[in-house]
Parts: structure tokens; C-alpha cells; sequence
């Protein structure tokens, strides 16, 4: 028989795929109260308003929904996505898009676009652990800053570049999760937004903007995306790639998202699904099209914005509860989108806290898999937006209750 373990390809041996799967695979008990993946809650689906949807889809297009569509993605669901994109100020053309099947789709696709085995990513200290994935199929090096309360350090990202090019070093891509960052929460402000497209246009290194939860703002105004700043400030932009998802705000299972940018690349990206997937369901597109046109999108995210509002609070008031001061743990706090993020004491590693919290009926993410490199051990990913408000308190209880029990 054939060893398997040497047949593998060189940026496959090693790799080890995504580790929140992993981790969400000790969740089988229904007494577990999970606040560790980031799924959206049913309760904001538009069930009724897809199967209606739906229905008339299949009754008009059915055949040509069995068919083979065009790869680049539907003529319909383009024309929507360009109206969508100018209420955040970013005017775009059909070749300015690519329908992706998910945004981690879109991510594989700047990966194999743009990285060679050893290139090297700057990230932020977290970050998306789902982009450290797709980015490690093409093994990539991650070299990444201490995020601040206001985003990204942009100082010590300037210094990092200057660093790395006297030791010969380009880095060949900066990954930004602007609003509501996976996993902190955390909010880039406008200023830093301009200074990060200072050091791309200065140093030559794109920036993918990877943007799913931009519309769940819950406090506060919107600040410009980095995408549409480039396109204001730098006669029409080209220096940022963006990276959009329909999973938040409709439903995951549509698994509908799209890339924006330059022409080139989304050419080049483009030849990529010629290669892996071919064409994105035309079904699911065509439900993206009528959710975006014809279900009354603002009252479905004034809706979103709402309820998940309300999860927020009623967490941020729990954890002030149940964790007090003297407790050594802290918490981010955002405006808006799906996480937390939570510091426990420095002698805690919280992946063997996860363990202990599984035997008290609660989970959360380990910090440590969402770091590039060297990762810290005291920190924790906490999801608020999918358990009920009644059972994100008993969550935070029960999770005090472990860690008293080993502080």
C-alpha cells in the first residue's frame, strides 16, 4: 500500500487545516452552552421571505438553475451588488467583482492570486483565524502587530516594513479586518484607515480589506471603508482588494460572497475558480438578488442590528457581573459585529481552560489560534450573537465558575 504521509504535496504535509473545526467537535453535548462559533442567530433569518423567494425562482429560471451558469457570477446579482456598494461610497463595474461560494472562498482566491511558499503576510496580533488558514495553504509567513483599541498599529506596521526590507524582505500583502475585527471586536478608526493606505501606496503592498460584518453596527457612525477611501483619495484606487460574505447578514448556508478590486486581479482570480469550483450555484445568487432587491434589505438589518444590540448588552452586563475587577479578567468592547474579546489572567492558558469549561457545560475559542505567530496563551474568543440572551448568561456564569476554580 501506498504511504500516504510522503505522497502528500509539499504545502499540504504539514498542514493541519482549520482549528476551530477541531475545537468545535468537543461540542456534541446539547447542555453545552457554545459561544464559540460565529454563527448568526435563526431568529434573524427571513425564512418566510426565502421560500417565498424561492418558490418564484424555481418556477421561473428552474432549468437554467440546473445548468452550468457563468463563472464570474450572474448579470443580476452584479447589477445588485453595484446599487448595494454606493450607499457605502464604492462605484464599481461588472469587472470589478467576483461572486465567490463564501467569504473564505474569496480569501483562498487572494491566496492563490498573490502568495508563494515563504511570502510574507502582516497581520494584526489577533486575527482571523479563517484567513491564517487559507493563507497557510500556500505557505505563507505571518509577521504580525499588537492590534490597539483603535485598530491596527499602523506605527509599528511602517517600522515592521522598514525592518523587514533591510533584511531583504518585502512583505507581499497587509490583511486588515477594519469593523468589528474577528476575533477582538475592535474598530479601526478613520485616521488609522488613511495611514494604512499611506504605508501601501508608500512601500507598494496591497491591502486586503476582509469585510463581513461591516453592516452590523450597532452604535455610532459608519467610518468610510478602506476600499472607498482609496477610491477617494487615490484618483480611483487599485491598491485594496476586498473581501465580502452574504453569511452574517442573510444566512451562512447560502454560502454566497464576492471579491472586489482592481480589474487584474479580479481577472486573475477569476482563472482561479476556472480552475477549483467553476461556477457559484446560480440558485444561490439569484436568492442573493432577492434579498438584496426585493425583501426590504434596511428593515431586514435595522432588524439585525437590533436584536443583536440587545445580545451585546445584555453580555457586556454579565461579564461586568460575574467577572469584577478584582477577577484580573478584561474584555474588548465594540459597536458592533459578532465577538468578544477576553483577557484572563497571565498564568491561565486558556486551551487548557477550554477543557475544564467544556466539563462545566460552556465553550469559547482558545486566543492562541488566532495568531500568525507566537501566540499569546490568556485570551479567549466569546460569540454572542447565536445563544439566547437567557442562556448567554448562564454561559458567563458557568464560565466564572471555572475559572475561579483554578485561579
Amino acid at each position: 500500500m501506498i504511504d500516504w504521509k510522503n505522497w502528500y504535496a509539499d504545502n499540504i504535509k504539514d498542514y493541519e487545516g482549520y482549528p476551530l473545526g477541531k475545537t468545535l467537535k468537543y461540542l456534541s453535548d446539547p447542555n453545552i452552552i457554545s459561544l464559540a462559533g460565529g454563527l448568526p442567530s435563526p431568529k434573524i433569518f427571513q425564512i418566510s421571505e426565502f421560500r417565498a423567494a424561492s418558490d418564484k425562482i424555481l418556477a421561473d429560471d428552474i432549468h437554467k438553475i440546473m445548468q452550468y451558469s457563468a463563472i464570474p457570477g450572474e448579470q443580476s446579482l452584479f447589477d445588485a451588488l453595484i446599487v448595494f456598494l454606493k450607499r457605502d461610497n464604492i462605484h464599481l463595474e461588472n469587472q470589478n467583482i467576483l461572486i465567490t461560494t463564501s467569504g473564505q472562498h474569496g480569501l483562498d482566491l487572494v491566496g492563490r492570486a498573490l502568495l508563494n511558499t515563504g511570502d510574507i503576510v502582516l497581520v494584526d496580533r489577533p486575527t482571523f483565524a479563517g484567513a491564517l488558514v487559507a493563507f497557510g495553504l500556500e505557505k505563507a509567513s505571518f509577521v504580525g502587530v499588537d492590534i490597539q483599541q483603535d485598530g491596527t498599529n499602523v506605527e509599528a506596521l511602517g517600522e515592521t516594513i522598514k525592518q523587514l526590507q533591510i533584511e531583504n524582505k518585502t512583505p507581499k500583502l497587509i490583511y486588515v479586518v477594519p469593523d468589528f475585527q474577528n476575533p477582538t471586536g475592535i474598530t479601526m478608526s478613520l485616521e488609522k484607515r488613511k495611514q494604512l493606505l499611506k504605508i501601501s501606496y508608500t512601500y507598494g503592498i496591497p491591502i486586503l480589506e476582509d469585510s463581513p460584518y461591516r453592516d452590523l453596527r450597532y452604535y455610532g457612525k459608519a467610518i468610510p471603508s478602506i476600499f472607498s477611501l482609496d477610491q477617494e483619495l487615490y484618483e480611483g484606487g487599485g491598491n485594496v482588494i476586498g473581501v465580502y460574505t452574504f453569511s452574517k447578514i442573510f444566512c451562512p448556508g447560502l454560502r454566497v460572497g464576492f471579491n472586489i478590486g482592481h480589474p487584474d486581479v479580479i481577472k486573475k482570480m477569476t482563472n482561479i475558480k476556472e480552475g477549483n469550483i467553476l461556477n457559484t450555484p446560480k440558485y444561490n445568487q439569484d436568492l442573493c438578488t432577492a434579498a438584496l432587491t426585493q425583501m426590504n434589505f434596511d428593515a431586514h438589518l435595522e432588524k439585525c442590528k437590533s436584536y443583536y444590540k440587545e445580545k451585546l448588552e445584555v453580555f457586556l452586563e454579565t461579564m461586568e457581573k460575574y467577572f469584577p475587577k478584582e477577577s484580573g479578567v478584561t474584555w474588548t468592547t465594540s459597536e458592533g459585529g459578532l465577538f468578544l474579546w477576553v483577557t484572563v489572567p497571565e498564568h491561565i492558558d486558556t486551551a487548557e481552560l477550554f477543557f475544564k469549561a467544556i466539563k462545566h457545560k460552556v465553550a469559547f475559542v482558545p486566543g492562541e489560534q488566532f495568531y500568525g505567530e507566537d501566540p499569546e496563551k490568556n485570551h479567549m474568543r466569546i460569540n454572542f450573537s447565536f445563544s439566547t440572551k437567557e442562556q448567554l448568561k448562564e454561559a458567563i456564569k458557568r464560565l466564572s465558575d471555572c475559572i475561579k476554580s483554578i485561579a
